[in-house]
Parts: C-alpha cells; structure tokens; sequence
C-alpha cells in the first residue's frame, strides 16, 4: 500500500504522529503479548517475539514494560487474554482493505469497524472479500541510510528477497514468506539494522486513486489503523506522490 506508507511519511513530517505514541505502545504490547502466548517468552526460541521486542525497544519502550508483556502473555501475570483476527472490507471505487487485528472482545471490535467502514463508504465484509487480492509474504523496512541498493541486492535478495521498493526515506524489501527468517538474519549479520520484519499481505496489483477518492482511501487507512484493536492495516489503493502532496497540502 505503497500509497499509505508515503501518507505515513509526510504526517511524520508533519509531526502529525506525535499524538499516536501512546497507541502505538499499545499495539506494540499487544504483539508481544501475543506472541509470547503462542510461542512462550524464550526470545531466543520465538522469532516472532524478538522481532515484537526489537520493535518494541526501537521505540523506547522501557524494559519493565515489556517484561509485563511477556509475563501476561505467558500466564505468569493475569492480562487480558487477546485473540488475533482478520478483518476484509472494501472501500471507494472497489479497493480492497485486510485488517489485522488483536482483541479481547471480538463483538466490540466488528461493530466498531464496520462503522468505520461505513463512514468512509466502505463496508467491512465476509471471509473472501478482500483476502484473495494478496499474497502472504515477508515485510521488511529499512531507514534509507541503513542500506545502499548494492547491499539490498547482495545481501537480502542473495538471502531469499524477491523484491525491493524505494519508499522515499526507507527501503520496504519483500520476501516469499518463508524465507523473512533467512533475510533478516543475513542483514543482521551484514549489520544492516531493519526498522520493522514481519509476515504481512501486499496486494497482487494496485488500483490508483485520485481526488476525493484518494482522501477518502487515506482516511478509512488511518481511521481503521487508529483503533486500539488494530495492528495492521493492507488496502490495494496506490495515490501518486504529486497527489499526497496535493492532500497533504504541501
């Protein structure tokens, strides 16, 4: 959604962020308790953990933060006990929105993004709806000055990495999905520091959006990934670069 991540850049720029460090804790916390209820609270042996607690510490979190997270999600403390869910809907002229999600009340958190939806014309649908126009692969991003495009072909794409993207101030490299382990791995060992790894969705082609429609696709984007319960959010909406500075009026 590449559309989405450039938006993302600009608020940043903005400081039209600064208000989300508290949601961003959140979800952060969330993930980590997650998965270490599904994988334990060995970061050595629950990738999904560490990359949660890297992300984590990337943001300065404080450790006794995290160690409570770890600890709920183990049952060592009580907490509350979160499911992970996947939301699909669409939005204006037919783009197709995946959500993912972690909640603790699954009726409180369909009701809530369907109205979502709904106020930005779109509507949250079915299992089907939106979930065939992606595939599943490895996400990672990295700050532009972390890696040369050089580096990106020899170590990520030498490790597995089928794709990459310039993303103004970041590279976004894509993997097949069972091989993000293997690529993140080898730009540790090449000391080339990510920003973010994860298994995620990207779409299978992009549907470009102008106009009111694109200011509509990029307020249903922020508004679904403002809600505590969300963690992710993938459209197949793309809005060119003069276009996000026409909206961010810039």
């Amino acid at each position: 959604m590449s559309g989405h991540s450039k938006w993302a850049t600009i608020k940043r720029k903005k400081g039209a962020l600064d208000a989300a460090r508290g949601k961003l804790f959140t979800k952060k916390i969330k993930e980590i308790t997650v998965a270490a209820r599904m994988g334990g609270g060995d970061i050595g042996g629950n990738p999904r953990l560490r990359k949660a607690v890297d992300e984590a510490k990337a943001s300065h979190m404080t450790n006794d933060t995290i160690q409570r997270a770890v600890k709920r999600g183990t049952g060592e403390i009580e907490g509350a006990a979160y499911e992970e869910m996947l939301y699909e809907g669409t939005g204006p002229s037919g783009t197709l929105f995946l959500v993912e999600g972690t909640t603790d009340n699954k009726n409180r958190t369909v009701a809530e993004l369907r109205k979502i939806f709904e106020k930005h014309n779109g509507a949250l649908g079915g299992s089907g709806t939106a979930a065939w126009a992606f595939d599943r692969r490895g996400i990672v991003v990295l700050d532009k000055a972390a890696a040369t495009e050089d580096q990106l072909m020899e170590v990520a794409v030498g490790a597995g990495a089928d794709d990459y993207v310039d993303d103004g101030d970041a590279w976004t490299v894509y993997t097949p999905s069972d091989a993000l382990d293997k690529v993140t791995t080898a730009l540790e060992k090449a000391g080339v520091a990510s920003t973010s790894s994860r298994l995620g969705y990207v779409p299978k082609a992009k549907k470009e959006q102008r106009g009111r429609d694109a200011e509509v696709c990029l307020n249903l984007a922020d508004a679904l990934d403002d809600h505590d319960d969300v963690q992710k959010v993938y459209a197949d909406f793309d809005i060119s670069e003069d276009e996000l500075q026409r909206i961010a009026g810039t």
